[in-house]
C-alpha cells in the first residue's frame, strides 16, 4: 500500500502483532478525574487553550523531526478512513510521533515507510548534508568572515537550510511564525482566564517569547516558569537537544572547534520542542519538597566541588522548584515514544540563557507515566532474573524516589561550560551523572530521616532491575547507554553478581563505596572537557557480553511491550 507515493514498510499482520501484543497504553487524565473536578472554574477555562496550544506545537515538532512527517501523517489520516492497514500504520506513527523510531529491542529504527529513514540532523539540517560537508562549509564560512551567520547556524533555536554553496540559519520564531503566533494567541487567552498571578505572568512572557526573535525573551519566560511552585496548572514548552546528531560532530573536529573557540562561538545542539499540560498534584509535590531540602547539603558533597560553581547552590535561596503533575496532554518531543517515554524532567538545561544569567530550575514529574508500569511483566522479570530473596525489595515507589534523585542530580555538578565540551558524548555522560548522583546520595536521605534502610535497599534493587536491557543501546539513547555503564561498573567492582542460576544478587554493603567511585570518575570526565576521555569512559563501560545477551533474550521471551500509546481525553 502506498501513501503519497511511499510504500508502507510493514504488513498489516506485522502491525497487528505490534499493536495487539507489544503495545503499552498510557491513559492521561479525563474530565472525570477528581483533580480536574476540584479545579476552580477559572482554571477549567484555561485548560482547553493550553491543550490547543500543545496540539499546534506538535506540528512544529513533527517538522523538526523529519521533512516528510507532516505530509505522510496527513496521507495516513486520509487513507485510514477506508483502510484498516493505513489506520494501524497511523497508530504506530502516532506512537513514534514520526515516520520512524527505535523500539528499545531492535538495533535499528523501525521504519513505517520503505526508504524513509531518520536523518542524523533530523530536519534541522538539509537531509543530504553529510558531516564532512557540514564541517567543510562551516570552516569556509569562518574563513570568509561569515562569523555571525555561523553563530546562528550553531544556535539551539534555528533551522538550517542551503543557501547557494553555504548554509543559512532561520530562527524558530521566523521558520514557525504561523504556528508560534497561533500558540501565543492561545496562551494569551489562557492568561486572561487564570486567577493564578504567577501562572498568568509566565504565560504572558511565554507568549511574547514565541513571537519575538530574541533569546532574552526565552530567558525571561524560563525564569518565570522556573519559580512556579504553587500554581494549580502546569504548562511547559520543553526545549531539549538529544535528537540532533549533526551539530555535536563539530566537537569531534579539533581544528574547527579551535576556530570556533577563538571566535567565542558556542556549539549548541538544536532544541526539539515538546509540550506538557497538566494539573499539579499537591500530595505528590509535598513528597518532592522533602528531597529538595537536602540539595544544598548534597551540593557540598559532590566530588571536586571546589572546581566549579553549582547553580542550584548559589546564595541563600535554593534555585529549584518541583511539582508532581497529573497529565492532561503530552505532545511534540514528549510524545515521541521511541523505546521509552519521559517520566520526569529538570529544566531549563545548562545551555539556556536563563541558567547562564542566574535563573533557577524546575523539576516536573509525570504521574500517569510512572503509574503505567506493567506489574505482571515485572513479576515475570523478577522470577526469571533476580534471586528470590531480593524480590521483596522491588518497589515501584522506590523507582520514583530514584527518579527524584536523578532529576535533582541534574542540578548538581559541573556547569554547561564543562558538559558541552564533550560533544557527541555530553548527554550520555550527563545522564550517567544524574543516575549515579541519585544512587550515591541515597544514604544521605537515610541520615536525614527521609527514607529508611529498607527503602534504601528497595531503591538499590529497583534501580538495578530497571537497568536490565532488552537490546544493546546506541549513543543516541543516552539514558540506556548510561544504564549499561552503571550495570557494568557494578559488575566489575563486585557490587552485583549473577549466581549459578544466572540470577541477580546484590552486595548492599558495597553499594555506597562503588557508587561514590563511579560518581567521582564521571565528574572527572566532565571536568576534563575532553570528548576523547568521555568516549574512552563510555567505551570502557558499555561493553556487551554473555550476561547482557542472556538478559536481553530472557526479556524478549517474557514478552516486554516496546511500543507505547498515549491516550488523551481532553
Amino acid at each position: 500500500m502506498k501513501i503519497n507515493g511511499y510504500e508502507l514498510n510493514l504488513s498489516e499482520e506485522q502491525l497487528d502483532e505490534m499493536l495487539n501484543d507489544k503495545l503499552r497504553e498510557i491513559d492521561l487524565i479525563s474530565p472525570d478525574f477528581a483533580g480536574y473536578r476540584s479545579l476552580p472554574e477559572t482554571e477549567k477555562k484555561v485548560l482547553p487553550h493550553l491543550v490547543k496550544a500543545a496540539r499546534i506545537m506538535n506540528d512544529v515538532s513533527l517538522e523538526q523531526d523529519h521533512p516528510l512527517n507532516l505530509s505522510l501523517k496527513k496521507g495516513l489520516e486520509e487513507a485510514a478512513r477506508t483502510s484498516s492497514h493505513a489506520a494501524k500504520a497511523l497508530r504506530l506513527f502516532n506512537s513514534f510521533n514520526g515516520v520512524a523510531g527505535l523500539n528499545g529491542l531492535d538495533p535499528d529504527p523501525i521504519e513505517i515507510f520503505k526508504g524513509v529513514k531518520i536523518y542524523p540532523g533530523r530536519n534541522f539540517y538539509p537531509a543530504d548534508l553529510s558531516v564532512e560537508e557540514f564541517h567543510k562549509i562551516i570552516k569556509k564560512m569562518l574563513e570568509t568572515g561569515k562569523v555571525e551567520e555561523v553563530r546562528k547556524i550553531l544556535s539551539a533555536r534555528t533551522m538550517v537550510r542551503r543557501f547557494n554553496d553555504e548554509l543559512k540559519a532561520v530562527d524558530y520564531t521566523e521558520y514557525f511564525a504561523k504556528e508560534f503566533s497561533a500558540v501565543a494567541n492561545e496562551l494569551e487567552v489562557a492568561a486572561h482566564y487564570t486567577a493564578d498571578e504567577a501562572f498568568k505572568d509566565y504565560l504572558g512572557w511565554q507568549a511574547q517569547a514565541l513571537i519575538q526573535n530574541n533569546e532574552d525573551m526565552d530567558m525571561l519566560a524560563d525564569k518565570h516558569w522556573a519559580v512556579l511552585q504553587d500554581s494549580p496548572l502546569e504548562f511547559t514548552i520543553g526545549r531539549e537537544n538529544y535528537d540532533d546528531e549533526m551539530t555535536p560532530t563539530i566537537c569531534e573536529n579539533p581544528e574547527l572547534k579551535s576556530m570556533l573557540d577563538n571566535l567565542g562561538i558556542e556549539v549548541n545542539s538544536k532544541d526539539m520542542l515538546g509540550i506538557r499540560v497538566g494539573i499539579v498534584n499537591k500530595k505528590g509535590t509535598d513528597l518532592l519538597l522533602t528531597f529538595k531540602d537536602q540539595m544544598k547539603h548534597l551540593a557540598r558533597l559532590m566530588p571536586y566541588a571546589d572546581r566549579y560553581a553549582q547553580n542550584v547552590a548559589g546564595g541563600d535561596e535554593l534555585k529549584q522548584t518541583m511539582v508532581d503533575v497529573d497529565l492532561v496532554a503530552l505532545t511534540g518531543d514528549y510524545a515521541q515514544c521511541r523505546g521509552a517515554i519521559t517520566t520526569a524532567q529538570n529544566l531549563p538545561n545548562d545551555d539556556k540563557l536563563s541558567i547562564k544569567t542566574g535563573g533557577g530550575r524546575r523539576n516536573v514529574y509525570h504521574r500517569q507515566v510512572r503509574m503505567s508500569q506493567d506489574m505482571d511483566a515485572v513479576k515475570k522479570k523478577l522470577n526469571a532474573l533476580v534471586a528470590p530473596e531480593l524480590h521483596r525489595y522491588y518497589n515501584p515507589e522506590a523507582d520514583h524516589i530514584f527518579v527524584i534523585g536523578h532529576e535533582n542530580g541534574h542540578s548538581l555538578g559541573p556547569d554547561s561550560s564543562f558538559k558541552n565540551s564533550l560533544g557527541l558524548y555530553k548527554h550520555t555522560i550527563e545522564e550517567n551523572k544524574a543516575d549515579v548522583v541519585s544512587v550515591a546520595m541515597m544514604p544521605e536521605y537515610v541520615k536525614a530521616g527521609i527514607i529508611d534502610e529498607k527503602t534504601l535497599k528497595e531503591v538499590y534493587t529497583t534501580w538495578i532491575v530497571r537497568m536490565f536491557l532488552k537490546a544493546r543501546p546506541q549513543l543516541i539513547q543516552p539514558h540506556r547507554v548510561g544504564d549499561l555503564i552503571h550495570f557494568n561498573y557494578l559488575l566489575e567492582h563486585g557490587a552485583i553478581r549473577f549466581n549459578a542460576d544466572s540470577k541477580l544478587e546484590i552486595d548492599f554493603n558495597k553499594m555506597p563505596e562503588v557508587m561514590n567511585r563511579i560518581l567521582e570518575e564521571t565528574i572527572a570526565v566532565q571536568l576534563s572537557k575532553s570528548p576523547e576521555k568521555a568516549k574512552s569512559f563510555i567505551d570502557k563501560y558499555s561493553t556487551w557480553g554473555d550476561i547482557h545477551r542472556y538478559i536481553a533474550e530472557t526479556l524478549r521471551k517474557i514478552g516486554i511491550k516496546p511500543y507505547i500509546e498515549i491516550r488523551t481525553y481532553f
